[in-house]
């Protein structure tokens, strides 16, 4: 089947979101955006302040997440930092910290976007076949964003506690409303990522 003149043209930009999404559908149908895809749209309007303080939720406590996803994950895994582990040496390290920011930055983008194509094309289409072919255990990669998926929503339902009683956590002041749904939505692009590697 011959893609349309709108898929190709969206298709070259890699990237979706909620407007163009309903506009390729739509124009592959060759109809209009129907009624139920105009009151999705309308609450994805409706609901974009939410969405934009949950990505700034996330975006302001990246690297926070990224060092203590990689520092829990090696936490479980202490031969990860032993000599012939994939944490030793620093350049590993280096490169173990990369990649879990590099994820947590396309699940941003994806929540922002309300479309998960930009974490599939640019992030996970063919994450796995690298990592096997590195030699990188996956089971510790999807460990680390197990615990970046945990931190992610904490921070948007403003639920993040203090470390062991040192007073050190960012707290961002609760998203008016109910934050149940972009909860949800910002899980499953982890779940995603997750699903991607195991």
């Amino acid at each position: 089947m011959q893609d349309t003149f709108l898929e190709k043209q969206f298709k070259e930009s890699e990237m979706l979101d909620a407007f163009s999404r309903s506009v390729v559908a739509a124009d592959a149908s060759t109809s209009t955006i129907d009624t139920e895809g105009l009151a999705n749209l309308r609450k994805f309007v409706a609901e974009g302040n939410k969405r934009l303080d949950a990505v700034n939720a996330i975006a302001s406590n990246a690297s926070c997440m990224v060092s203590d996803a990689v520092a829990g994950m090696i936490c479980e895994n202490q031969g990860l930092i032993q000599a012939g582990g994939n944490c030793y040496p620093n350049r590993r390290m280096a490169a173990c910290l990369r990649d879990a920011e590099i994820i947590l930055r396309y699940v941003t983008y994806a929540l922002l976007a309300g479309d998960s194509s930009v974490l599939d094309d640019r992030c996970l289409n063919g994450l796995k076949e690298t990592y096997a072919a590195l030699g990188v255990p996956t089971t510790s990669t999807v460990r680390a964003v197990q615990i970046m998926k945990a931190q992610a929503v904490a921070h948007i339902n403003d639920t993040n506690e203090m470390y062991k009683g040192t007073g050190k956590y960012r707290q961002m002041g609760a998203i008016k409303g109910d934050c149940a749904a972009i909860t949800a939505e910002a899980a499953s692009y982890f779940d995603r990522v997750i699903a991607a590697l195991s």
